[in-house]
């Protein structure tokens, strides 16, 4: 199941969050990032919003937060990013998540979602993104630090709504 995130989420969204930013191979985040500015990052106010994938016990098993990409007159695209505990992966959160973002997109009015920093060797997400009818519009190159693979690029991807 998929529900609005609330604060009381984030004790739960922490300890795997903090896990998958500290290792600094998908994210664009600091990776000291402290627990506060985390959460004032990721807790997405309206209109844009944060959702929790939960388990049958309640269980936060991933997130998402959905977003305007730009502001103004460039306001109609959409943008996302997502989290899945890593003892969680593989069991098609990141999937649902991806696609409870597309919708609410969509029913906003959204008129496209665009990614702006996917790591070329997140290998799982460029996928999954792919299979969902997103393209590569350009990469940056050496537009990330990885920690053990060095500079690689960074994918910018989009899917028309």
């Amino acid at each position: 199941m998929i529900r609005e995130a609330i604060a009381a989420d984030w004790p739960a969204i922490w300890p795997f969050f903090h896990k998958i930013v500290a290792a600094g191979e998908t994210f664009t985040y600091p990776i000291d990032l402290g627990e506060e500015q985390g959460r004032d990052w990721w807790l997405l106010s309206a209109p844009n919003r944060t959702v929790v994938a939960v388990d049958d016990a309640g269980a936060v098993l991933g997130t998402a937060k959905m977003n305007n990409n730009s502001w103004g007159n460039g306001s109609h695209i959409a943008s996302a990013s997502y989290m899945v505990d890593p003892a969680n992966s593989g069991r098609g959160i990141g999937r649902a998540l991806c696609e409870y973002t597309l919708e609410w997109a969509r029913a906003a009015g959204f008129r496209a979602m665009q990614f702006n920093a996917v790591v070329e060797t997140n290998a799982h997400a460029v996928k999954l993104y792919r299979s969902l009818g997103f393209d590569v519009l350009g990469t940056l190159p050496e537009g990330f630090r990885h920690p053990s693979k060095g500079y690689v690029g960074l994918h910018i991807m989009h899917r028309a709504l």
